[in-house]
């Protein structure tokens, strides 16, 4: 009988304790394995955009990762369960291995961090390799761990150099994000400076050329990528691959020499699992170690024809920026309230002392980098210039062989939008060959998303986009005293559900009429997130939301089912009627219900049914007076009509295409401005066309914020059209009739 985990004589039942163990095995395999998916989907990212320097996306040092990273290295902090055989001792190296690998891996996401998030990231890493490290010593006294103690001395070595590295690494973030972002600065008011001329080029080619250096100053001084090139992170590089190397010749020398070990007999708590933990810890390790090596390689690729140059003698120099953040700091006063004059002068010492020991460390720790890099380039540049030779051969043959001539480059020479740190200059012209051709590849990939039927319907807009003043007119009566401001999208809306209820209007043309407004509200929304900085519009854009949401999946407004108001009705007349009579009884109904609030509550707030409501009273009503007033009751000129509207009012909002672009270049933070650079490329590509088409509408002439709100648009159509001499209107247009046509031009 087995009582308390104890036998019938009152002794423990171990046998029972090492149950789980299997299990737990498994554990440790899914957490290797969640590990080798993380830098496996950084591998992946890199290849795709074409970064090869890696960033650490997934694989990156957080508290999640770390948490990972301690069930994944379980088996290296297991002190009593006795590992005997060949797999066993095999894994107990592999989860050291692991640890080096991942460090290497992560070490690009430092530049990405904020200072407090750096800091607390690295103790805790510091605190999980140096536990790793004391229970490996201790297994190794014990006798847990009996074989490969060479191995382990080394990988433990790799183990305490790669986090010195990262923590001294991790001190020159604050310093080169400032520095960077002053450059980036004065480069970007130079190239705003460069993009102010006056040129008779199109809108979307002075962008894409503009883009061309926000993307280069952005791409250069992104955090990830400065740490990434940085001398120790090709240092860490090669020491990841030299710890997976340690563990490919334990296990080589394993298997294929046997007869060299000594391995003990029985069999482990652990049984099955342990086989499972190695191979996925092994796999992890293979896939990890890509990333790090080829940023080692790529390092020595650039340095072996500098070997022997002038400019290596610059080769072992620590530039200022490792030691400025220390040297700030140790300049810094001391501010810790110390009534004892005799101790504040021995914490200030120790302060002093203890800063000159970690600046010395740190030019250690740069020069110990650079001299890695410098053996690495000493034994691989001969093989290396080996096969550059032959690639240039190969080059030549075939230029003789085709008989032409190379073509001299048309690129634009964008190096002085480089930016790049003290000792970073020979890299300059790498950084621009290699991000060249990045502005064109993300413009070619958002051209194949271009929004077609958007484009379709955007095509019918009116030369002087007159959309925006008429779809609201003064004639028609208001609901309340007082009337809340216009969004972009809220009449687009309320619009596109007029146009769902108009009769006898096919089902094909609906759904590509709605999958045409679907694709630009995309870039209305965005357009009107990013410039609603004057005045607060977020509850006018959830009501547009909300009602799209009903018209674009049900075919509702509100409770309103629009396919059914469109059977019953005998006339376009009537559904615009049922429809302004449902919106002022909604209205009605609710500024009862919720009359006291709605009486403190400016327009602009009012709750989302009323805002939806007398949006849609006053538009059907305004459509309702153009098909009364024109000459022919046709449902297909009326559907037309209210077509031209939407799109003049989304052509109008998306006027501010080119100011978004160039925010998304400057507002961002330097953590995220590459990724917010390259959508910016990527959306210009996607709306080139657009701009291509409103640049043949005549657009007023008004300043970046008025061009942001729907309601001074209005005003200036509303100043034009009362000028005296405004041209007449025509007679066949059921719209054009009520308002005329302004013909504007820009000088």
């Amino acid at each position: 009988m087995v009582k308390l985990g104890c036998t019938v004589d009152g002794n423990l039942n171990e046998a029972k304790f090492s149950e789980p163990l299997p299990w737990i095995g498994v554990y440790i395999a899914v957490a290797s394995l969640a590990c080798a998916i993380a830098m496996a989907a950084d591998v992946i990212h890199g290849c795709r955009y074409l970064k090869f320097w890696f960033p650490s996306k997934f694989a990156c040092i957080n508290a999640t990762s770390l948490t990972i990273i301690a069930v994944a290295i379980k088996l290296s902090v297991d002190l009593n369960t006795p590992m005997p055989r060949r797999v066993d001792q095999l894994t107990k190296l592999s989860s050291g291995v692991l640890i080096c690998t991942l460090m290497g891996n992560s070490m690009p996401s430092l530049g990405a961090m904020e200072n407090r998030e750096i800091c607390m990231n690295i103790m805790a890493l510091g605190i999980l390799v140096i536990t790793v490290i004391v229970n490996i010593c201790i297994q190794l006294g014990t006798g847990v761990i009996y074989l490969y103690w060479k191995e382990h001395a080394l990988t433990m070595f790799f183990m305490l150099v790669l986090l010195v590295i990262l923590s001294f690494s991790a001190l020159t973030v604050p310093t080169t994000k400032k520095y960077l972002e002053f450059k980036y600065k004065k480069k970007f008011d130079m190239a705003v400076e460069e993009s102010s001329i006056e040129t008779s080029s199109p809108v979307e080619n002075k962008l894409r050329q503009d883009l061309m250096k926000y993307w280069m100053m952005a791409h250069t001084c992104s955090p990830q990528f400065v740490m990434g090139r940085s001398v120790t992170c090709t240092a860490a590089g090669a020491l990841c691959f030299l710890s997976a190397m340690t563990l490919a010749e334990a296990m080589l020398r394993s298997y294929l020499m046997p007869w060299s070990f000594k391995f003990c007999t029985g069999e482990s708590d652990y049984k099955w699992s342990a086989l499972l933990v190695l191979i996925t810890q092994t796999m992890a390790i293979g896939v990890g170690t890509i990333a790090p090596a080829i940023r080692w390689f790529s390092a020595i690729n650039f340095r072996c024809p500098t070997i022997g140059k002038k400019h290596s003698e610059r080769e072992f120099k620590v530039e200022r920026y490792w030691i400025q953040f220390l040297v700030e700091m140790k300049e810094c006063p001391f501010t810790i309230r110390i009534h004892n004059r005799h101790c504040r002068k021995l914490c200030h010492d120790t302060k002093e002392k203890v800063l000159d020991l970690c600046i010395g460390m740190q030019i250690g720790v740069v020069l110990a980098s650079k001299v890695i890099r410098f053996i690495s380039v000493y034994l691989v540049s001969r093989i290396i210039l080996f096969f550059r030779c032959c690639k240039k051969l190969m080059l030549k043959s075939k230029t003789i062989d085709s008989g032409s001539d190379s073509q001299p480059s048309t690129k634009p020479d964008l190096s002085r939008f480089v930016l790049h740190l003290e000792g970073e200059t020979e890299l300059v012209e790498l950084m621009m060959k290699d991000n060249c051709d990045a502005t064109d590849y993300w413009i070619k990939k958002g051209k194949k998303k271009q929004p077609k039927h958007f484009i379709q319907l955007l095509e019918k807009s009116s030369r002087g986009l007159q959309g925006v003043r008429e779809f609201d007119s003064d004639l028609v009566s208001s609901l309340d005293c007082e009337e809340p401001p216009n969004c972009w999208s809220l009449p687009v809306v309320t619009l596109t559900a007029i146009a769902i209820a108009i009769p006898n209007i096919s089902n094909c043309l609906r759904k590509q009429f709605i999958r045409s407004v679907h694709e630009g509200l995309i870039y209305v929304k965005h357009i009107e997130e990013n410039l609603d900085a004057e005045r607060d519009m977020t509850n006018i854009r959830k009501t547009a939301l909300i009602v799209w949401q009903g018209v674009d999946l049900y075919h509702k407004w509100q409770d309103v089912d629009l396919n059914k108001l469109s059977c019953q009705a005998a006339s376009a007349k009537e559904i615009l009627e049922g429809l302004a009579d449902a919106a002022k009884n909604m209205y009605l109904e609710f500024k009862t219900r919720y009359m006291n609030e709605c009486q403190k509550e400016t327009p602009s707030k009012w709750p989302i049914e009323v805002l939806a409501a007398n949006s849609m009273y006053r538009i059907s009503h305004t459509v309702l007076q153009y098909y009364e007033r024109s000459n022919s009751k046709n449902n297909d000129r009326l559907y037309e009509a209210v077509t031209i509207m939407i799109s003049d009012i989304m052509g109008a909002c998306l006027t501010n295409l080119e100011r978004i672009i160039s925010l998304k270049c400057l507002t961002s933070s330097v953590e995220v401005r590459e990724e917010s650079v390259r959508h910016a490329v990527f959306l210009l590509g996607e709306t080139e066309t657009i701009l291509k088409l409103l640049n043949q509408r005549a657009i007023p002439i008004l300043g970046p914020d008025e061009m942001a709100s729907i309601d001074k648009w209005r005003a200036f159509h509303k100043l034009k059209s009362d000028l005296p001499f405004a041209p007449s209107p025509t007679e066949s247009d059921p719209i054009a009739s009520i308002s005329p046509d302004l013909h504007l031009t820009i000088d």
